[in-house]
């Protein structure tokens, strides 16, 4: 292996599920949004101990503040001010570290997870990912389009992000039972080939099983890009419906963080760059992953 295969990006973790675990107050369809408005010190907080434990990127919290999602489950007038809260969060929290570390803007499904149906029309997500653009873009390192159920969702957003000259990474969301495949059943390699024709520079996997993640690996690796992914760890998500909270999910018993780091390492002997964790996935278990790749290493990277 020559040095520059040595080289790795570590992400953060899942911030909803570890606000879940810390905050005063039950979960509601806006998740972690809402903590922005109850409890946004707790997301400062996260993001710091995500730096700590080894994360070289963190992801801004507004994965929820979508228009759609902000007119069915809150207020829309709250856009903006959502946002800035989440921008702050996570630079008070990098000032605070001291570290190199670069940040994410978030653009997620605008309506819900992991349901490529209720996806809106190409004019509407072409209007909304330009305005989750807009109002991030002054204040993040890079894009991440992250649980991406179908091609034309994931081309409106990455089309948007490239606009303002920012990188840009793709986040697919597979099936469980067959990691070639979104959870629309498209293919994942004719995806992953849509979106770097539209401009972005990586390619990834989240929010799905580990299983699926590692077969996924295989689907992108000869795509001459970067590429990895960051799971969850829940028996299953597919189940959740829009607007659902995540009480109803359940997390896997077999997934701590030893669990979890084996699984992520399999990724990294695939040929993956980048790699972190998604729901479920705490502090602890990148601090762990981070230490297990370090060990055999790798030199833990910002870009």
């Amino acid at each position: 292996m020559n040095p520059e295969q040595h080289r790795l990006i570590l992400l953060d973790g899942g911030m909803g599920q570890e606000l879940r675990r810390r905050s005063e107050h039950p979960a509601t369809p806006l998740w972690s949004a809402q903590v922005m408005l109850d409890e946004p010190h707790l997301v400062t907080a996260v993001h710091r101990d995500f730096i700590a434990a080894g994360a070289r990127v963190i992801t801004t919290n507004n994965y929820t503040a979508t228009p759609q999602r902000l007119a069915r489950d809150g207020d829309p007038a709250l856009f903006e001010a959502l946002h800035a809260a989440a921008l702050g969060a996570a630079h008070q929290a990098r000032e605070q570290s001291g570290r190199a570390v670069r940040i994410a803007g978030c653009l997620p499904p605008l309506v819900a997870s992991y349901h490529p149906e209720v996806v809106p029309d190409d004019a509407t997500c072409r209007r909304d990912y330009r305005r989750l653009v807009e109002v991030q873009a002054d204040g993040v390192d890079l894009f991440i389009c992250e649980t991406m159920t179908l091609t034309r969702e994931a081309l409106a957003a990455t089309q948007a992000a490239v606009e303002r000259a920012l990188p840009v990474w793709v986040a697919f969301t597979v099936d469980d039972a067959d990691g070639r495949r979104l959870r629309s059943g498209e293919p994942l390699a004719e995806a992953a080939q849509s979106v770097v024709a539209a401009g972005a520079s990586a390619v990834l996997i989240n929010c799905s099983v580990p299983e699926a993640v590692t077969t996924a690996m295989d689907e992108l690796a000869d795509l001459g890009m970067p590429f990895g992914g960051y799971a969850n760890a829940f028996t299953s998500a597919a189940d959740l419906p829009p607007g659902g909270t995540v009480d109803g999910l359940e997390a896997r018993l077999d997934l701590d963080p030893a669990g979890y780091a084996a699984h992520a390492c399999g990724w990294v002997e695939r040929g993956a760059t980048i790699v972190g964790g998604c729901c479920e996935v705490s502090p602890a278990h990148i601090a762990h992953l981070a230490e297990r790749l370090s060990a055999q290493g790798y030199r833990l990277l910002s870009d």
